[in-house]
């Protein structure tokens, strides 16, 4: 038997792993499972936008051929413009690169970023996407701790603690995916210090920075720190339904000529690979002057607020039960008192509720985070639908009291 690499002894991706297929095997038997697993809102029945759909249907000729190989030119002008009404400095077209999602943007960066033996501080809970291409790469990932008791909130001391003199760059996920919290400021500006102070590259996922509930601020890290270099992920996957299309890019911001060759090998992996997705470019100029249609999802009697109270009034009846109320994006990341029932861990508790309630969710493990038993909920269906699960989840834990 040919082995594969052992660039993969810790690649995970417990979102789509074992607990993913042994849904799949139970609904090739003819069981209904509900998939708490995965935000992907196309599939709950979200619609895309009339100002994505026009656009494509205007435009398609215009993807016919190859484009540039780090985006369309109207695409990238309208980034930037974006990126800098969002505080960023100093930034221009050039300066963007689009992708096929963050995912091809992370692993692109990544490999041009992460030498062997180099150290990136990654957040515990972190969405695997960044620990996985830090082990790809060679690298180590270094795990700095967020708080559930300060709002999920990084600890900045715990931080500061794990630099060393082979960490190359900070990664922070704001909004945050799993546990939907936002940044606080001071917070924010205070890591942009660590970085200052040691030299190291920002790297901030803000994908979900159109997502942002209760009238509350997001702050993007470039625009804090802006003589730091830094490089900003998003995209419209989320914000504009379009999950499918594979739609996200990069800006790098910071003092002139930092990043230069960090960039240049961009270039080089982006090249390799001709052009992203045409047709996906296509939409990103209307989709990023849209926002009413991500904006009416947030509020009373929009579908991400009314699921989201629906979910967080369910679990409140559930004894055993704590969270930290999510003020972004459709996720929770709820914990279990472990002395109150009989699961030995997180994925034990996972895998007994796929099997006797057939929901589907993931584990804390899968997030890097093994403190305690928690778990991630895709807060996605009609309200009813998660009354209902949260119900089922209810009677469940009922029967797994000790």
């Amino acid at each position: 038997m040919i082995m594969r690499s052992d660039r993969l002894a810790h690649v995970h991706s417990d979102i789509r792993g074992p607990l993913y297929q042994e849904a799949l095997r139970m609904e090739s038997e003819g069981i209904n499972v509900l998939k708490l697993n995965t935000g992907n809102p196309g599939r709950f029945g979200f619609k895309l936008p009339n100002s994505v759909r026009q656009a494509l249907a205007l435009h398609i000729d215009e993807a016919v051929p190859y484009c540039d190989v780090r985006g369309m030119e109207a695409a990238r002008n309208v980034i930037c413009t974006y990126h800098i009404g969002r505080g960023l400095l100093g930034i221009m077209p050039n300066d963007v690169f689009i992708c096929n999602g963050v995912s091809e943007a992370a692993s692109m960066l990544m490999n041009v970023l992460v030498g062997t033996g180099d150290e990136i501080l990654l957040p515990s809970p972190c969405y695997s996407l960044w620990s996985n291409n830090t082990y790809l790469c060679s690298g180590k990932a270094v795990f700095y701790r967020c708080d559930p008791a300060n709002e999920w909130n990084p600890d900045v001391d715990d931080i500061k603690s794990k630099v060393t003199d082979r960490t190359k760059a900070i990664l922070v996920i704001n909004p945050n995916n799993p546990t939907g919290a936002v940044y606080s400021k001071n917070i924010l500006l205070e890591i942009a210090d660590i970085a200052r102070k040691n030299h190291l590259v920002l790297l901030s996922d803000e994908i979900y920075d159109r997502l942002i509930m209760d009238g509350l601020r997001h702050e993007s890290m470039g625009a804090l720190a802006p003589d730091v270099p830094c490089i900003t992920f998003n995209g419209l996957s989320k914000s504009h339904i379009v999950c499918g299309f594979r739609c996200g890019w990069m800006v790098f911001s910071g003092p002139k000529g930092e990043l230069d060759d960090i960039k240049d090998g961009v270039m080089q992996l982006a090249s390799m690979r001709l052009c992203g997705n045409a047709l996906t470019q296509l939409v990103i100029p209307a989709a990023l002057v849209d926002s009413a249609s991500t904006q009416e999802m947030l509020v009373p009697g929009g579908r991400l607020f009314e699921q989201r109270k629906a979910t967080l009034e369910a679990l409140d009846r559930i004894d055993g039960v704590s969270y930290v109320k999510n003020k972004a994006a459709f996720y929770l990341f709820p914990g279990l008192d472990k002395s109150k029932f009989d699961f030995q861990d997180a994925r034990d508790f996972a895998m007994k509720f796929l099997h006797e309630q057939h929901i589907l969710v993931i584990p804390g493990g899968g997030f890097d985070w093994h403190e305690d038993i928690r778990f991630r909920i895709v807060m996605l269906p009609e309200p009813e639908s998660l009354t209902k699960a949260m119900g089922d989840m209810a009677y469940f834990l009922k029967q797994h009291r000790v």
